[in-house]
């Protein structure tokens, strides 16, 4: 009889079993990545990242409602996952998190996957040294009030899941649609007059 795996169903453990799952996903869908892929816009208006006059890329950014797009580029969540991962990874650390506004995106789909695949490996290192009593510790991000780090923690694995979840699926749409370039004709119908503009949504940047 083949004997089986010891699986850790302590906190601790459960929760890197999480991170273990969701991140083996994630690898599934980096490793099919392109920049033509990241930079398609599946609807007119959605949020992207954009090439600036000195060779940075800033994300698209509604400020006063960033749930008002109508849709974002597989590029935009890649940036919107690196964001809020470093600087949940900086709280961990007790260190100020770099403001929004000044985090950019990497630039090319390689550097995107190297940036997210060095943030799994932090946020894996941390839980690894976390023992039981660890994640009873008061903690007081994403939430104004602290929690427990446990949930802190769980949200991170599951908003990570979020993400990868949202990057497979238009990934999914993009190699049903045939690779589309970053202009789609079939999807200039979708949406209409009201579609928030990139030219509208775009926030300054230094």
């Amino acid at each position: 009889m083949t004997e089986q795996p010891t699986i850790d169903a302590s906190r601790p453990g459960l929760l890197r079993w999480q991170l273990s799952l969701t991140w083996s996903l994630a690898e599934h869908h980096l490793a099919g990545c392109t920049q033509e892929f990241l930079l398609w816009e599946p609807v007119p208006g959605c949020a992207s990242v954009r090439l600036d006059g000195t060779g940075r890329w800033w994300p698209d950014w509604n400020d006063e409602d960033p749930d008002a797009l109508p849709g974002v580029s597989a590029g935009w969540i890649s940036w919107h996952l690196g964001w809020w991962w470093s600087e949940t990874l900086d709280h961990v650390a007790g260190r100020e998190p770099v403001p929004r506004a000044e985090v950019s995106w990497p630039g090319s789909a390689e550097a995107a996957a190297e940036w997210l695949r060095a943030l799994h490996g932090r946020w894996s290192d941390h839980l690894a040294s976390l023992a039981d009593d660890d994640l009873d510790r008061p903690f007081a991000y994403p939430w104004p009030q602290p929690r427990p780090f446990a949930i802190a923690a769980a949200w991170v694995n599951s908003e990570l899941m979020k993400n990868v979840s949202e990057i497979g699926q238009l990934r999914h749409t993009w190699l049903a649609l045939g690779r589309p370039g970053p202009e789609v004709e079939t999807a200039r119908s979708v949406g209409g007059a009201g579609a928030l503009r990139p030219d509208r949504v775009r926030g300054e940047h230094p």
